[in-house]
């Protein structure tokens, strides 16, 4: 299913025809890109039109849900064209998956390469970032016994895995570098020039755009050109970028990159795509030997079985609602969220704010940590306070070198309302009587 275009009007900006649906099938057109006659940075702050996208969703109202990082729940349009593919999928079977559906899973790789900016010979389908950047990483082809492989400590955790088991069956050294805190685009790109000037024989460097721990955005482009000075490549996480920042692949500079759609596109659970530019194919090795494709063609770089075509089939959906709304006015609100309660509380003696004030270092995700308390205990204890004092729903994170701390996911649903409250609630928080260490031992024990 494909959705209609609907305008936003300028002044009151208010979601007129949203995304009324109309049923597809394989040939049908997609719909014209959207263009927003308004400033980005001005929708962001009308919550007329932002009430309008939240009615969109179907969201508990037993909570506040600010971890909307694991998941980026289906919108309605969304949820109801994947109910209507799951339909089709049990009624029709095999037939289905014989006849029309590889004709409309080609269709969705050609709609997200254009939004990506790239050829459709260029990604491959794929259930999730993380198997898209597992096949790039242990496919990689160009190293030799002895080279050097790095990471970062806010990557993500299965890549760091990956990046790990490289050490057995490649026969190189694995180094982990520490990305500063407090971070800013100087300190990053110096940490990671030192590293890579120190480690001469790293050949291959995984980068995260966003990472899911702190939510802090990497220059990419520029740690892709640092990196080719030194013959080393890039692998970029994009899986929380993907959807969330206004960019497209050119953009990153990058060779190999990984992404997600069931987070900031909101497509069904399951669906990702993994890229490699075209004229570096042939350094990523097939998956398992596959011979479904031509060694020359991207997807045999993937085999991932049976999937989940109903999921498949409602990428082009998903992309159709983030194409009404627009990219630019997506991040503009996202980051409009974290900035309304980060500049309530970023000055409160003992709040740590993981990420910097320049706005090209961070989206809609933020991690928060109280002056010293940094294990594990303190941090769930903190996230058992927000939901059984404020019935805010949020996640602690473990990773940064500086130690534990509070993540914090508004989404498109989320009001400016909702970031108030939990600004209001870290301010409780920041002002608990006794200390954090005996407070957040009374928390534990509820």
């Amino acid at each position: 299913m494909i959705l209609s275009r609907r305008e936003i009007v300028t002044g009151a900006a208010v979601l007129a025809t949203c995304l009324a649906r109309r049923p597809a099938t394989p040939r049908s057109p997609a719909p014209q890109p959207l263009v927003v006659p308004a400033d980005p940075d001005q929708l962001a702050r009308d919550e007329d039109l932002w009430r309008a996208v939240a009615r969109q969703y179907q969201v508990s109202p037993g909570f506040l849900n600010l971890e909307n990082g694991y998941y980026g729940i289906m919108p309605e349009p969304v949820r109801r064209a994947y109910h209507h593919n799951v339909d089709q999928l049990n009624q029709r079977n095999s037939y289905l998956l014989r006849t029309t559906y590889k004709a409309q899973a080609e269709q969705a790789r050609q709609r997200i390469a254009a939004v990506a900016g790239v050829s459709a010979e260029e990604i491959a389908l794929t259930r999730g970032g993380t198997e898209a950047l597992q096949n790039l990483i242990t496919g990689y082809g160009r190293l030799r016994p002895g080279d050097a492989v790095m990471y970062a400590d806010l990557d993500y955790h299965s890549m760091q895995y990956a990046m790990n088991w490289l050490a057995d069956r490649r026969g190189v050294r694995v180094i982990r570098m520490v990305i500063p805190e407090p971070a800013t685009r100087k300190t990053v790109l110096d940490a990671y020039a030192t590293a890579l000037r120190h480690h001469r024989r790293v050949k291959l460097l995984l980068v995260s755009h966003m990472n899911n721990r702190t939510g802090l955005v990497l220059p990419v482009a520029e740690l892709v050109a640092m990196a080719r000075d030194h013959s080393a490549d890039v692998i970029v996480d994009a899986a929380h970028s993907w959807g969330h920042l206004d960019f497209t692949i050119g953009d990153l500079g990058a060779d190999f990159a990984g992404f997600s759609l069931h987070k900031w596109m909101g497509a069904p659970l399951g669906t990702g795509f993994l890229y490699i530019r075209k004229d570096r194919l042939g350094d990523i090795d097939p998956a398992y030997a596959d011979q479904t494709y031509p060694g020359d063609d991207i997807r045999s770089r993937v085999h991932s079985g049976t999937l989940n075509a109903a999921s498949v089939l409602t990428v082009a959906t998903a992309l159709d609602f983030h194409d009404a709304l627009g990219a630019a006015a997506k991040q503009a609100r996202l980051r409009f969220l974290r900035d309304r309660w980060v500049h309530q509380v970023r000055h409160i003696p003992g709040v740590e704010i993981l990420t910097p004030e320049d706005p090209a270092m961070y989206g809609a995700i933020t991690a928060f940590r109280l002056s010293g308390h940094t294990s594990e205990a303190d941090n769930v204890a903190i996230v058992k306070h927000l939901l059984d004092r404020h019935r805010i729903f949020t996640v602690h994170r473990g990773g940064p070198a500086g130690g534990g701390c509070v993540r914090v996911t508004p989404a498109l649903f989320t009001s400016r309302d909702d970031v108030d409250l939990l600004a209001a609630a870290v301010r409780t928080l920041a002002q608990m009587h006794g200390g954090w260490s005996a407070t957040s031992r009374r928390l534990a024990r509820g």
